[in-house]
């Protein structure tokens, strides 16, 4: 019933934009961050993943997220991000707006992507402000400690936002623009407990929420649905064929 239900919101109310998080990506086999067996329960992030650890000992950080970028580049994606792709074909969905860093709803073929926390596919100079590709940048892994800029040889910094650092200007004010034009958020696999993504769901008229267990805005959600994001958008495509 519920499915039926997130079917007819998903008919009703358009434009629908979608926000998701780590759940989506667990499916994927990737660990998520701040659950019991997330990430963050066995390192501390100010210590490998803040832009003051970065300063202090980027080494450090390149040592963590190098790890993560190889995990990440072996990574597919899942029934879930399959299913936002084709809901985006068929015009249900307007796009998705994600607190992910995997580029995984790029590779499931999701034209509009608002990458808000960053991405890993690239690494950016802090000094001039050029990018290298995750490929360039691990080949540079493979001889030294830290990747250094083909311009100007300053150390590179992954292209994910750290603690401590500022959303992307141009992502945040195009994921406010689109969840304030649409009539529908739907949240898939987030707590929506990281702010201000968290609140962009408020900006629509309406929200409907997928994650396995509650989350921050459940009281303001027309539905929620307590399940895994693959199995449950799979059955929301059946249901909207």
């Amino acid at each position: 019933m519920s499915i039926d239900a997130l079917a007819a919101l998903v008919r009703e109310r358009q434009p629908c934009v979608v926000l998701t998080g780590a759940g989506i990506s667990t499916e994927s086999g990737i660990p998520d961050f701040r659950s019991a067996t997330g990430i963050w329960s066995e390192v501390d992030p100010f210590e490998v993943a803040s832009l003051h650890a970065f300063h202090a000992d980027p080494e450090r950080v390149w040592r963590f997220y190098a790890t993560r970028a190889q995990s990440l580049l072996e990574a597919k994606p899942n029934r879930g991000h399959d299913a936002l792709a084709e809901l985006e074909r068929r015009e249900l969905v307007h796009a998705v707006i994600t607190q992910n860093i995997d580029s995984l709803h790029h590779r499931a073929g999701s034209r509009e992507v608002v990458e808000v926390h960053g991405s890993i596919r690239t690494a950016v100079c802090l000094g001039c402000g050029a990018s290298e590709g995750l490929e360039a940048v691990l080949a540079q892994l493979d001889e030294r400690s830290a990747p250094v800029c083909s311009v100007c040889d300053s150390i590179l910094k992954p292209g994910v936002v750290l603690f401590g650092e500022l959303l992307p200007v141009q992502a945040i004010a195009r994921a406010t623009e689109l969840a304030r034009a649409a009539e529908l958020v739907l949240v898939v696999g987030s707590s929506l407990e990281v702010w201000p993504v968290a609140g962009l769901p408020l900006e629509a008229p309406a929200l409907a929420i997928v994650n396995r267990g509650p989350t921050a805005l459940d009281a303001h959600a027309v539905l929620s649905i307590d399940g895994d994001s693959g199995p449950t958008l799979a059955s929301l495509l059946t249901a909207l064929e």
